[in-house]
């Protein structure tokens, strides 16, 4: 299963920190999901999800900080993961727009200095090659409005890999594969300064 060999090769990554975030393709880990009666690849998740004894692929990351509407407090900066975005094709982690999608907003607290998402805000790194933007207005308020994050980091639209700022927030598609989702954009790296309190 594609899990396993992600979690081997991610524990095998050097790095003290690893945080992980589902996303749309993440359908073990959407456990709504799977309760539906119907879903078309509800047999085949089932199937490995107990080959592996987990009732979630949430279970298996045994390596890495899962976050899932939840953060997490490293060296001083707080950086908040959530797996949503508006609905995609049927797939995990859909939230119809509207107030539905915004009460997901609603729980990142206003003190956050990184905020990773599966999906893009509107207008930053979301444009489809259909020439559809497929970000989310609710996103782009509630981080604008309310809680300004130094870094935004998302994915999910593969075809707008790259790096805009509004001069507060830095906002980061770190999509690794292309629209045909060959591994070809490079991994992004930024710096970020020790807090005050540590560097003493």
């Amino acid at each position: 299963m594609d899990l396993k060999k992600f979690v081997s090769s991610f524990g095998s990554l050097p790095h003290q920190y690893k945080i992980v975030i589902a996303g749309n393709h993440d359908i073990s880990f959407d456990t709504d999901l799977l309760k539906k009666p119907v879903y078309i690849f509800k047999n085949d998740i089932e199937r490995d999800l107990n080959d592996l004894q987990v009732e979630s692929g949430k279970a298996f990351l045994t390596n890495c900080t899962y976050l899932e509407d939840s953060y997490v407090d490293i060296h001083g900066y707080k950086i908040y993961g959530s797996p949503w975005q508006p609905r995609f094709c049927d797939w995990a982690f859909n939230v119809p727009r509207g107030k539905k999608l915004l009460d997901k907003w609603n729980l990142i607290p206003d003190d956050v200095d990184i905020l990773i998402t599966h999906g893009p805000p509107l207008g930053y790194g979301d444009l489809c090659r259909s020439g559809l933007r497929a970000g989310c207005v609710d996103l782009l308020n509630t981080i604008q409005k309310r809680v300004q994050p130094k870094f935004h980091i998302y994915g999910h639209i593969h075809e707008d890999y790259g790096i805009l700022t509004n001069k507060t927030t830095t906002f980061i598609n770190a999509s690794s594969c292309s629209i045909n989702y060959c591994l070809t954009n490079p991994p992004i790296v930024f710096d970020l300064p020790l807090y005050n309190s540590e560097a003493s």
